[in-house]
C-alpha cells in the first residue's frame, strides 16, 4: 500500500494571524484516514514593487478578511495613486488623449467579473466585482460599463492628470509607436491572496499600453489571459504586452501547468517560453507572477527588469524576477 506524503509546516514566530484547517491525510501505519491540522498562512503577492498595495491587502488578511477583499482594496491603492501612470487615475492615455482603464476580479469559487474599455471612472476593478456580484454577466464595455458604474455610485471623474498630459503632447510630436519596456508597455498591476481560510482570488487593473490605438484591449480584463484562479491548485496573474499574453492564454494556462505537478516557479518559467518560441523578436515585455495552494510563490519575465512584491508572515519583499533574456 502506498503511503502518502504528510505536508511539513513549519511554525513562524511571525505568524500571528495564521489559522488552522483540519485534512484528511492517510495513517501510514494503519491506512485509515486521519485528521491532521494544516497550518494556513496568509500571503499576497503583486506584480512590480507596490508596497502600499500589498501593504494594504496585507492589512485586510491580517484583519481576518477574505481574499477577495484583500486583493479589491489592494489594487485600489494603486489606481488611486496619481504618481502610478499605468492604472486608474494619471494613466498614459491612447493616442486620442483618453484614459481608458480595463479590470477584472475572480473569487475563490470561480466567479469572476470585467470591465473593459472603462473611462472617467477611476477604480475600474471595484465596478469589475460589481459586475460579477449584481449582474448575470462576466464582462461589461465601454460606454455601458461607464453607464452601469455611475448607476452603481461610482463618481465621474477625469482621469488625465497634467504629467500625463504633456507626456502625451510631447508623443504627438513624432507619434513614434516604442513603448518604452518595463515603463510605457507593463501597464498592469495583478494581485493574488490567499486568506486565513485558504481561499484564493485574484485582481487584475490597468489603464493599458500608452498611446494604444482607441478601443485597444489587451490581456488584462480577459479571464484565462491576464488573470485565472482556481481555489484547488491556485492562482496567476501577468504583465506587459497583453496581445502576447493573450495568444497563449497566459494565466490559464500557468494555472494548468501547476495542476501537472509544476511549482508556481517552473509553470510561470514555462508560460514565458510558450511566448518567446512564437516570437522571433522579442522587442518587448512580458511577466507572470503565480501562487499555488500551499502558499509557494514564483515569477518570471522576458526582459531584466521585472519585480514582484510578497507580503507573508516571512515579510515584506521585493523579489526581482528572473528572465529570458539575462
Amino acid at each position: 500500500m502506498q503511503r502518502r506524503k504528510f505536508l511539513e509546516v513549519t511554525s513562524l514566530s511571525t505568524a500571528g494571524i495564521a489559522t488552522s484547517t483540519m485534512i484528511a491525510c492517510q495513517d501510514p501505519k494503519s491506512g485509515s484516514e486521519v485528521a491532521v491540522q494544516k497550518e494556513i498562512n496568509p500571503i499576497v503577492i503583486a506584480t512590480w514593487d507596490v508596497p502600499n498595495a500589498t501593504s494594504k491587502a496585507w492589512s485586510v488578511l491580517q484583519n481576518g478578511g477574505n481574499s477577495l477583499d484583500a486583493v479589491e482594496q489592494g489594487v485600489m491603492i494603486e489606481e488611486a495613486d496619481v504618481n502610478n501612470q499605468s492604472v486608474g487615475k494619471g494613466g498614459r492615455p491612447d493616442r486620442d488623449g483618453q484614459v481608458s482603464c480595463d479590470a477584472c476580479i475572480m473569487d475563490k469559487a470561480g466567479n469572476c467579473g470585467s470591465v473593459v474599455y472603462l473611462q472617467n471612472v477611476v477604480h475600474a476593478i471595484s465596478v469589475a466585482r460589481k459586475v460579477m456580484e449584481d449582474t448575470p454577466h462576466v464582462m461589461l464595455a465601454g460606454n455601458g460599463a461607464e453607464l452601469f458604474a455611475y448607476e452603481k455610485g461610482f463618481p465621474k471623474e477625469d482621469l488625465l492628470i497634467d504629467k500625463s498630459k504633456k507626456e502625451w503632447e510631447a508623443w504627438l510630436e513624432t507619434k513614434e509607436y516604442k513603448p518604452v519596456i518595463n515603463i510605457e508597455n507593463h501597464d498592469t498591476i495583478g494581485m493574488l491572496a490567499i486568506d486565513k481560510n485558504g481561499d484564493l482570488s485574484g485582481a487584475c487593473t490597468t489603464s493599458g499600453m500608452a498611446y494604444k490605438l482607441k478601443g485597444r484591449v489587451g490581456d488584462s480584463p480577459i479571464i484565462g489571459a491576464g488573470l485565472f484562479v482556481d481555489n484547488e491548485i491556485g492562482g496567476a496573474t501577468a504583465t506587459g504586452v497583453g496581445e502576447e499574453v493573450v495568444k497563449t492564454v497566459g494565466s490559464f494556462l500557468i494555472v494548468e501547468l501547476m495542476r501537472q505537478g509544476m511549482s508556481p516557479q517552473q509553470a510561470c518559467e514555462e508560460g514565458v517560453r510558450r511566448i518567446v518560441a512564437k516570437n522571433p523578436e522579442l522587442d518587448f515585455q512580458v511577466g507572470f507572477i503565480a501562487i499555488n495552494k500551499q502558499g509557494l510563490t514564483g515569477g518570471y519575465c522576458i526582459q531584466p527588469g521585472f519585480t514582484y512584491r510578497v507580503y507573508s508572515p516571512e515579510g515584506h519583499i521585493n523579489h526581482p524576477s528572473g528572465s529570458h533574456i539575462s
